[in-house]
């Protein structure tokens, strides 16, 4: 679909006279800085409320141990789904936003529903311990989850460049049930040190250690877990065409109904017997953990394959280098290219080349998708975006995704040749001459030291014993130009690099 010459001319900001045509004609509440406006607004106030009322029933002392304890798990939370998201990072801002709702808007929500529902329930009934058992294990849940499905919702609207599949339902809403349950565990851990402070208990033995054994310790997961399956339903419903409307309402609310169910069946453990929490945690919690974790690196590994499987029609029109659809579907060659750039360039390259690499993979995604019949009207805009984005890092990204195609391509022995090649095998070194043997009919694709700027349906240059990263090789030739029917000239490491040595690929396996 990359029907783009291989050397556009860069526009400076590719789609902004379109974009901001829109905003011109916009009606006030459409503009962006009054949605963003209106939301932080609402998020503050939501912060606000919800620290007075924890702060009421806690107190101050008990807030602020609470606070304390709180915030252990919550770095190590977001890591974890950061690092779910590795392969194409969302901003920043997303996550933000999910966390503070989380914490704020979808906390102060269940607090006053859960209040309210609990308490008309047990003027109705006249069973005030009834009537907490059904609040713990109906109201809260429904109430909770939907609050929390909030937050995927509006990223899911409003932010759908960033929301293509599975792996960011996972992040979108494990962040921001982290955040509700940041916020729970102050008022959970606050008010039973505050029971401690009243009946003198201390040590293993109190309430504020129990009660920290077993929602920071024990389960940390457990909010995130239930929200991971609505972020899961809107994920599916991501990858569905625009076409099945049906589909695209199903996935979630399913999704979230299983959210619900699971909620519920957590909160209702203790009520089970003296051993129900217990059995519930080790039969359903830890096994319903394990095949979520498996299902999200899974579907990592399935997008890496995507991008190794759709850049290549971009490598085949010139916009990328015949490595760099290997280095990109590679974690490791990733990193490697990152550290390579800021070890030579400084980090600023290396968010040059963060930024190339997350490009890239978003652009694999959009090919994939209109591959299926899945893209949106846009989608020969934003892949023209896409394609500009990486144009203009391409001085700074090529050289260290080259680089990092050599350190992490699989060694492989070519055959010798019969006739003798001079510089291998005890010949004496020399310029090469005649035509390139070994002619490959398909796209080469070398991890050698010079690369050809577009597609080589040769032998271009490379290590003697071949080493490269796909197929279209000859017999092996030394780091030196071979004259034959490859298209385009051989270039070095590229300007701001050292020009080598370089080891061997093998050599950091």
């Amino acid at each position: 679909m990359a029907i783009s010459p291989p050397f556009p001319p860069c526009p400076p900001h590719p789609g902004g006279a379109p974009e901001d045509g829109v905003l011109r004609h916009a009606h006030w509440w459409q503009r962006r800085r009054v949605r963003y406006g209106a939301l932080i607004t609402l998020l503050t106030l939501s912060g606000l409320v919800i620290l007075a009322l924890v702060r009421e029933q806690t107190g101050t002392e008990g807030f602020l141990v609470g606070l304390g304890l709180a915030v252990l798990p919550v770095p190590l939370l977001v890591a974890a789904f950061r690092w779910l998201d590795r392969v194409e990072p969302g901003p920043w801002r997303n996550l933000v936003f999910a966390f503070a709702w989380g914490a704020c808007a979808a906390a102060l929500i269940a607090i006053i529903a859960n209040s309210f529902a609990t308490r008309w329930i047990a003027t109705a009934t006249a069973d005030p311990s009834g009537a907490d058992t059904l609040g713990a294990t109906v109201i809260a849940p429904i109430v909770e989850e939907s609050a929390k499905a909030a937050a995927v919702l509006l990223v899911f609207l409003f932010r759908r460049r960033d929301f293509t599949g599975i792996v960011d339902g996972v992040v979108i809403a494990g962040v921001t049930a982290t955040g509700f349950a940041f916020t729970e565990n102050i008022l959970y851990l606050g008010t039973a040190f505050g029971t401690d402070q009243l009946t003198g208990d201390t040590g293993i033995a109190s309430v504020t250690a129990a009660t920290f054994f077993v929602r920071v310790v024990m389960s940390p997961f457990a909010h995130p877990l239930f929200t991971v399956l609505t972020g899961i339903g809107f994920g599916v419903a991501a990858l569905t065409g625009d076409r099945r409307r049906v589909r695209r309402v199903l996935f979630p609310l399913g999704g979230l109904l299983l959210a619900m169910g699971m909620h519920a069946l957590w909160n209702g453990s203790s009520s089970f017997g003296e051993f129900g929490f217990f059995a519930v945690y080790a039969a359903i919690m830890v096994p319903a953990f394990g095949l979520l974790t498996w299902l999200v690196v899974w579907t990592r590994q399935r997008e890496l394959r995507t991008v190794r499987e759709e850049l290549p029609a971009y490598a085949a029109a010139g916009w990328l280098t015949p490595a760099e659809p290997f280095a990109l579907g590679s974690m490791r060659a990733r990193r490697l290219a990152r550290e390579y750039a800021g070890r030579h360039l400084g980090k600023p390259a290396a968010r040059e080349v963060a930024r190339y690499e997350a490009y890239a993979t978003s652009l694999a995604f959009l090919r994939h998708r209109g591959r299926l019949g899945r893209a949106g009207a846009d989608f020969l805009v934003r892949e023209r975006e896409l394609l500009n984005e990486l144009w203009r890092r391409m001085d700074v990204a090529r050289p260290a995704l080259d680089h990092a195609a050599r350190m992490t391509a699989p060694p492989v022995r070519a055959a010798a040749p019969p006739w003798p090649v001079p510089g291998v095998y005890g010949y004496a070194q020399g310029p090469a001459q005649g035509p390139a043997h070994g002619q490959a009919h398909g796209q080469a694709q070398s991890a050698g030291f010079g690369r050809p700027t577009a597609p080589v349906y040769g032998n271009p240059a490379a290590p003697s014993y071949g080493y490269g990263i796909g197929y279209g090789y000859g017999y092996g030739y030394p780091a030196t130009h071979v004259p034959g029917p490859g298209h385009g000239p051989a270039h070095g490491p590229g300007a701001g690099y050292p020009a080598g040595p370089y080891p061997a690929p093998h050599s950091h396996q």
